[in-house]
């Protein structure tokens, strides 16, 4: 792909010397704000980017619990004033601060008491729409006064769809923004705002069409953000290349799929990336004991400790299976439902859960916790340290998804050793090789349908191959020495930033707003 990309030099007839300019908008970045996987993503990225040379910024709103002593900030704009649209109360009043940290990208936040500071939560407010919209049109705003401009405006999930929604419309006459492309990466296309996509009326339905409407207007509630990014962007990705097919068929397209097949060939998948800084089993400070895919033995004390955490019988041949993150209808933990009981009685086998959600998987897992006190270990809540021991001392990690845009668990797992059952659906596809012991290849154990038995099946086969070390531990280094890194990813990117340009730039041609260079 890259080689097909023209460079941006040569696009814009830029100099060497002169980085490509990009501006990251999201909803939650790392370390200020940590909500999915999204925040992280964000931030290894635009980090990773800075690192290559490119000049970033990242873009977010300031809420109340980013403690400014952590990270002192220097006033940008004071008294920004932001359009709503509405004749009687035209403007929202914000501030927009920045705060630099060595090596990172400088990071902008919008600053305003009423929808970001006063609020104790991320998401989940009945007027996320207007929290979001006055993100969406504060950037452009700030950028109307900023004497730096992007390139390139890389916009992430819903939350952010109106920029570019806003920026191909209601900004178009802005002459300062006529260069400026735009890339919009759906993380989970089931998130499309706060209304339910799946069981709404044909009277509240958006076309994305219309004009966006004032912010205190009802129709706000229901406009699709995300249709929006999708409709107006010069490129979009999705968080992994097999989702990025998966999603233009109608079973997981969420009503986008026709939209998405028309756009299809601006529609590209990057797989998510982890920080190799943070997890590395060779210097993690969390650990027992440090090791690396040539020092396995020494990871058997971490399996130890492991075990001695949540109170089981500590022996370095039973197999510890575990599953970690939010427990929701999309991870496919409902499988464990009927796989978990004979498993656990007829095998020697032990079993250890990690995370919060939903009521029905809270309750099972304490239940299940009860009927094998001394084979299941549970921690029924989130937790930020505890994961690096579970993927220490794990030998294997269970994922069965209904579906699943990338996933980070199995990655991160994998990096320490934790090999990965899993359904061979989104971002679990592209990380997760089946083994294949005729050819000796791949490092996991896969299956397809979303069925107990086929899932049953593919820990039982890996239950048996766990009882050869030699071979095991081949998988275990071949998984450990896969290259899941934000700087491949990063290079991804740069790559379809370029494309993004030149895309936007042949739109300007076409519709006579820019002429084509002889140079």
């Amino acid at each position: 792909m890259t080689g097909s990309v023209p460079f941006v030099d040569e696009i814009f007839n830029l100099k060497p010397s002169k980085p490509l300019k990009v501006l990251l908008i999201s909803p939650e970045v790392s370390p200020y704000a940590n909500v999915a996987g999204l925040s992280r993503v964000v931030g290894y990225l635009s980090r990773t980017l800075v690192k290559k040379g490119l000049d970033v910024r990242v873009f977010m709103p300031k809420f109340g619990s980013i403690d400014e002593e952590s990270y002192p900030m220097e006033m940008v704009v004071e008294g920004l004033k932001v359009p709503t649209g509405d004749e009687g109360n035209p403007y929202l009043i914000c501030n927009v601060k920045k705060h630099q940290a060595k090596g990172f990208a400088p990071v902008y936040f919008l600053e305003n008491r009423e929808y970001y500071e006063l609020r104790a939560n991320v998401y989940g407010y009945n007027d996320d729409h207007i929290r979001w919209a006055l993100l969406s049109r504060g950037v452009l705003e700030f950028l109307k006064q900023s004497d730096w401009l992007p390139d390139v405006i890389h916009a992430n999930d819903w939350e952010t769809g109106l920029v570019i929604n806003w920026l191909k419309t209601s900004y178009q006459k802005e002459e300062k923004f006529l260069k400026i492309a735009t890339v919009f990466t759906i993380h989970n296309l089931i998130f499309q705002g706060i209304f339910d996509h799946k069981n709404m009326s044909d009277l509240n339905f958006d076309d994305g069409k219309s004009e966006v409407v004032s912010f205190f207007n009802d129709r706000l509630y229901w406009q699709n953000f995300l249709r929006r990014g999708i409709m107006y962007s010069d490129l979009i990705t999705t968080v992994s290349k097999t989702y990025s097919k998966e999603i233009l068929r109608p079973d997981f397209g969420e009503g986008l799929d026709r939209l998405l097949a028309e756009r299809r060939s601006h529609l590209f998948g990057v797989l998510n990336g982890i920080d190799y800084e943070e997890f590395n089993p060779k210097t993690d400070r969390l650990l027992a004991a440090n090791y690396d895919s040539n020092s396995l033995s020494k990871r058997i004390e971490n399996k130890l400790t492991l075990q001695e955490e949540f109170d089981l019988p500590t022996d370095p041949k039973i197999p510890v299976i575990s599953s970690l993150g939010r427990m929701t209808d999309q991870k496919g933990l409902d499988l464990l439902f009927d796989v978990l009981p004979p498993l656990l009685r007829d095998f020697e086998v032990q079993f250890i859960i990690v995370g919060g959600g939903e009521g029905k998987y809270l309750d099972f897992f304490r239940w299940i916790a009860q009927q094998f006190p001394k084979k299941v270990g549970v921690h029924l809540m989130m937790d930020y340290t505890l994961p690096h021991l579970v993927f220490s001392g794990s030998d294997l990690m269970v994922f069965p998804s209904r579906w699943e845009p990338c996933g980070l668990v199995q990655i991160e797992g994998m990096r320490y050793g934790a090999l990965s059952v899993a359904r061979e659906i989104g971002g679990l596809a592209d990380t997760v090789k089946n083994f294949d012991p005729e050819k000796n290849e791949g490092w996991g154990f896969t299956f397809k349908d979303f069925d107990k038995w086929a899932f049953f099946a593919q820990i039982v086969r890996a239950l048996e191959t766990y009882r050869h070390k030699s071979l095991w531990e081949q998988l275990q280094k071949r998984a450990m020495q896969q290259d899941w890194s934000w700087d491949a990813r990063a290079d991804e990117y740069i790559a379809l930033y370029q494309k993004a340009i030149h895309l936007h730039q042949e739109e300007l041609i076409n519709e006579g707003k820019l002429e084509r260079s002889n140079e």
